[in-house]
């Protein structure tokens, strides 16, 4: 098949029209007609079903979208090797997180990130859902549990526990719980149970429900459920992360937490001598260690 051929038919599949395919390619429409009619010529099969909203491809066409799309991503690996400077650090890393970590611990940090590397751009994807790194639908990954795909690089950054909190505004006017039992006199915040989240902490928040709470607030990310801790609104599941950039909170029933929910990140082993790949996993790695060093100080180590 004509290389050619198969990159048009692949801007013209994903636009979903001859017209825009071709503005996208600086081509006229005419031309990139004809580039799709010759490729359904040499394969012996019809590509689009045209209709007057568009082009809807055929089943012989997604195969084909479904392999030109493989390619693209691996030639945007391979662009972004090649481009990758040996002394500076500079274009788009795509990171993907969980809501949760990349809302308040990651993106929080950031500043520290471009003032080292200014020529840097993150695009920063926060999804309960766990993309394809060797697809390339992101460079980089950090995530709640090991990852399970092959060819990654991957490394352990720390440990999460997911713990009670609340204000002591919050205590002051409501009581703080002595026991579990009394749990059943508070507002418990915490993620849908039903919602996309790591495992530990969806059975910490089932345990709780069997306390009866007074009321409840669900959320299904944990920015939601700290907003709502910041408010007085009751006590929130949370991860410990929060407590070096929200001091203030306290911790309440101590003895009720999550076994440890490790986090890894991991980028594909084509990345490995990536200087943006490199220069983002030493910076979540210094901002861990400097995370760690004032915990201690604040004796919550």
């Amino acid at each position: 098949m004509d290389w050619d051929k198969l990159r048009i038919f692949h801007a013209v599949a994903d636009a979903g029209s001859l017209t825009h395919a071709g503005d996208k390619l600086n081509l006229s429409q005419s031309a990139v007609s004809r580039q799709i009619r010759a490729l359904e010529e040499s394969l012996d099969s019809t590509l689009f079903h045209r209709h007057a909203r568009g082009l809807i491809l055929t089943e012989q066409g997604e195969l084909l979208f479904d392999a030109t799309s493989a390619m693209s991503k691996r030639l945007d690996a391979a662009a972004a090797r090649i481009r990758d400077s040996e002394e500076e650090v500079f274009g788009v890393l795509r990171v993907t997180t969980t809501f949760g970590f990349g809302t308040l611990w990651l993106a929080p940090r950031l500043p520290k990130l471009y003032e080292q590397y200014p020529d840097l751009n993150i695009d920063l994807m926060l999804e309960e859902r766990v993309l394809d790194l060797p697809m390339r639908e992101a460079d980089v990954a950090i995530r709640m549990k090991e990852p399970s795909q092959a060819d990654l690089v991957r490394k352990r950054l720390m440990t999460v526990q997911m713990q009670l909190y609340a204000t002591q505004e919050y205590l002051e006017e409501h009581g703080s719980p002595a026991t579990p039992e009394e749990i059943s006199k508070h507002r418990l915040i915490c993620q849908t149970p039903s919602a996309p989240q790591v495992g530990a902490s969806a059975m910490m928040v089932r345990h709780l429900m069997t306390y009866n709470p007074t009321s409840l607030l669900t959320v299904n990310n944990y920015f939601g459920v700290l907003q709502g801790v910041l408010h007085n609104l009751g006590i929130g599941v949370l991860p410990d992360y929060v407590t070096q950039d929200f001091p203030h909170l306290v911790p309440v029933l101590s003895d009720i937490e999550t076994a440890d929910v490790p986090v890894y990140l991991a980028y594909p082993e084509e990345l490995r001598h990536s200087k943006r790949v490199a220069a983002f996993r030493d910076f979540v790695q210094d901002e861990i260690v400097a995370q760690r060093k004032q915990l201690k100080q604040m004796g919550k180590l």
